[in-house]
This record gives C-alpha cells, sequence and structure tokens, in this order.
C-alpha cells in the first residue's frame, strides 16, 4: 500500500492542488480503510500486493459501519472521499477498472445554519481590543480584517504586506487550491489595518508576513483562533466564536443587505454556489421572523 499512498499523494499536490492539511487528512483515510483491506483478506496469493481485481463495495461498507460509532456522518462522508478520489486515482494509473466507492451512498447528514453574530455583537467583538501598542492594535486589526472580507484563517495568515493595496481597498488572498482572488476592504479594516502597520515594528517581524507573533514571526491559525476566543470572553458574547463564524458572519450580513448571492460566492472564494447557498437559509429564517412580528395575518 505504501508504494500506492506516495503516488497517491503526489497525486493530490501536483494535480489536484490540494493544501497540506487536506493531503494528510486523505492519506490518513487510505491508511484506516487499508486496515479493513488486511482484515478481510483482499491480498495476491503471493502477499506482494492488493488484490484491486476483487475490490468491490463490501469493503467500504464494512468500514463504513465501522466509522458510525466514533465519527459524525460529515466525518464519514469525508472519508468515504478520500477513497472515492483513491480510487479514481488507481483507475488512472490502471491498477483497478471501476470505481467501487461510488456504489456506496454518502451519509445524508442534518443541515445546520452556520453560526453568525449579530450587528451588534460584531462591533462589540471588534472594539474590544484597543490600540496601546502592537499586539492590540494587531489583534483589532485581525478581527476587523475577517469580519470585513470573509476571509479563511488561513488566508488571513498568509497575507503578506505587498498583497496590501490600502489606495484601492483591496488585498489579495490566496485560496483554497492556490487560487488567487482580490477581496474589497472596509473603511473600518483599512483604518485599524493602518494603525497596526505604523506599530508593527515594534513586534520586529523577519520576514514580509502582514501578521506576526511577539517574537516577529508569521502568525499560526491556531493563534488567530485563540486571539477571537480571547476577546470573545472579553466582551462577554455567550457564543462559541471561531475565525469561520466571523466568515459565516460576514456573508449572512451581506445577503441580509441585499448582497447578489454570486458576488458573495466571489468574495468567499467558494468554487460551487451550492456551497454559499446554504447562508440563504439564515436569511429566509430571518425573514419569516420579520414576517410573523409584522404581517397583520401572520
Amino acid at each position: 500500500m505504501d508504494k500506492y499512498l506516495r503516488s497517491f499523494e503526489d497525486y493530490l499536490s501536483s494535480e489536484r492542488n490540494y493544501s497540506k492539511h487536506t493531503i494528510k487528512a486523505y492519506l490518513a483515510d487510505i491508511k484506516e480503510f487499508s486496515v479493513v483491506i488486511k482484515e478481510m483478506d483482499l491480498i495476491l496469493p503471493d502477499n506482494s500486493d492488493i488484490d484491486f481485481a476483487r475490490m468491490d463495495e463490501a469493503p467500504i461498507r464494512v468500514y463504513i459501519s465501522k466509522l458510525y460509532n466514533k465519527n459524525k456522518k460529515v466525518s464519514i462522508s469525508r472519508k468515504l472521499a478520500s477513497i472515492r478520489t483513491f480510487f479514481e486515482f488507481l483507475i488512472r494509473t490502471g491498477s483497478m477498472k471501476s470505481n467501487a466507492a461510488k456504489l456506496v451512498p454518502t451519509p445524508k447528514g442534518e443541515k445546520r445554519l452556520p453560526t453568525f453574530l449579530t450587528v451588534d455583537e460584531v462591533v462589540k467583538l471588534v472594539e474590544t481590543p484597543g490600540s496601546d501598542n502592537a499586539l492590540e492594535s494587531r489583534d483589532r486589526a485581525i478581527l476587523e480584517l475577517l469580519y470585513s472580507c470573509g476571509l479563511r484563517v488561513s488566508e488571513l495568515v498568509g497575507i503578506n504586506l505587498s498583497d496590501l493595496d490600502l489606495d484601492s481597498m483591496s488585498v489579495k488572498v490566496l485560496g483554497k487550491g492556490s487560487k488567487e482572488r482580490m477581496v474589497p476592504l472596509g473603511s473600518k479594516a483599512c483604518t485599524a489595518i493602518k494603525t497596526y502597520l505604523s506599530q508593527r515594528l515594534d513586534l520586529n517581524p523577519k520576514e514580509d508576513h502582514l501578521f506576526v507573533n511577539f517574537r516577529g514571526g508569521r502568525l499560526t491559525t491556531r493563534s488567530v483562533d485563540r486571539i477571537i476566543k480571547k476577546y470573545a470572553v472579553i466582551s462577554g458574547i455567550p457564543k462559541n466564536i471561531s475565525p469561520h463564524v466571523l466568515r459565516h458572519t460576514f456573508a449572512t450580513h451581506l445577503l441580509g443587505g441585499g448582497a447578489d448571492l454570486r458576488a458573495i460566492q466571489e468574495m468567499l472564494g467558494h468554487k460551487s454556489l451550492s456551497t454559499t447557498q446554504r447562508y440563504t437559509h439564515t436569511s429566509i429564517e430571518k425573514l419569516m421572523e420579520i414576517y410573523d412580528k409584522t404581517h397583520p395575518r401572520a
């Protein structure tokens, strides 16, 4: 299996352009699935290789059934997607003739509306950090930028000084699949970034990274998550706030304000419009709430 995994890793990286995090998850899923393959003795008689000619949906169903005790449906769906992608790769290389994983249905998960903040909560959160020193100014700029642009946290920490264009109020970010996009900056975010940049040198930055830690190195995604949770506690907002919640909030508020769904898709960097459409559920809920409160015959 190791030789297939090495080739699969190269395929995901060079041809599919997946991130290191995604590749790591896919490889872990296939290694986990390979245990079931061995348990079901789908090995050639001379033990030299996996017998892909006998690979049908049975081992996949066994693997999926084992996952139900310890995994959420969303995790199971991802693991099944990993196997489907792996089998497609094996078909391309001539090791398999058909993709048995496509015969196994994806578990239906519950549709949950994304958590988001109200406008008042956002204002309370982003205005909590001060500007007395570089770290506070940095934190204020991070919060303003996440809400202003709806960035993924990985996109945020990847921003370099050269990616900023404060004159045109925009920022270039590197999204999933190494796809670049330009995102507009709000005036509040621009002001917060300018304040931070005036103090950034106090952190002795080592490179061109926009957001740096107290040692001058690039800020990590985990650090950003801790920063947000810190200010959520200080501001007294009783919600589990993460960078992704601010991304959801950005999209929800734009949609509520009448923004076109295609424009929101472009700003979020979603490949498919169906991914963006989940925010319409939130919008409809809000409309129903307004309707119930205001319509005489509601």
